[in-house]
């Protein structure tokens, strides 16, 4: 078997159930608590290379801190910097922030940019935190493709892809928009907590009656 278009209803319906009681990751829990584009794109960057774990202690130690532009331009480099370590890369990530910031109010009159051309035009925004800030930031639909949804897509078979970027382009085609919010925030935590990268636990997965289970050689 394998994930097709004829099926991914199906999966998605079932990786609701079996991930309901399971914690979002990290940015899709600050854009249901926050309800601001600005603190999901910042959060987005502190979560580069950084576990969850350690991504929202870091953003809710910022934030009380400063929740917009303005403020967070009155911390110095300093203040920033020990409010979100020990997220990897802290030091060059406090400069990224600053530098957003400035854009936010110079170029952007105070507002984070909904569209996906403009927030690349960020230093430090790259397709993935775009995306991101599009679906959890402004409910916009979008596709953020990190490692889990790159590497599970291409699992199910539902992709055959060697890039994210690639996949992404592949998935804007073929997923139905319908899911395209929530398809991001569902592999991510299937990925982290189910479908691993290595030794995946396929005996105790929903999906695998569907799944083609591509590149797996052990599982549990």
């Amino acid at each position: 078997m394998t994930v097709t278009n004829k099926n991914i209803d199906q999966v998605v319906k079932i990786l609701k159930k079996e991930l309901k009681d399971l914690p979002d990751p990290s940015v899709t829990l600050v854009g249901k608590r926050w309800k601001s584009p600005f603190l999901v794109l910042i959060s987005c960057i502190m979560s580069l290379r950084t576990k969850d774990e350690t991504t929202l202690p870091a953003s809710e130690r910022l934030f009380a801190l400063a929740d917009t532009p303005e403020t967070m331009l009155k911390l110095t480099t300093k203040q920033i910097e020990k409010a979100i370590y020990p997220v990897g890369f802290y030091k060059t990530k406090a400069k990224t922030i600053q530098g957003i910031c400035k854009d936010i109010l110079t170029k952007f009159d105070g507002n984070v940019p909904d569209d996906i051309d403009t927030l690349l035009t960020m230093k430090g925004v790259g397709r993935k935190t775009a995306n991101l800030v599009l679906t959890e930031g402004f409910g916009i639909p979008a596709i953020c493709v990190d490692t889990h949804v790159h590497r599970i897509s291409n699992r199910f078979g539902y992709v055959q892809t060697k890039v994210p970027d690639e996949t992404e382009m592949v998935l804007r085609k073929q997923l139905p928009k319908k899911h395209w919010i929530e398809y991001n925030a569902l592999l991510v935590t299937y990925g982290q907590n189910i479908c691993k990268p290595i030794s995946p636990l396929c005996s105790g997965c929903g999906v695998s009656k569907y799944c083609a289970r591509v590149g797996v050689t052990v599982s549990r």
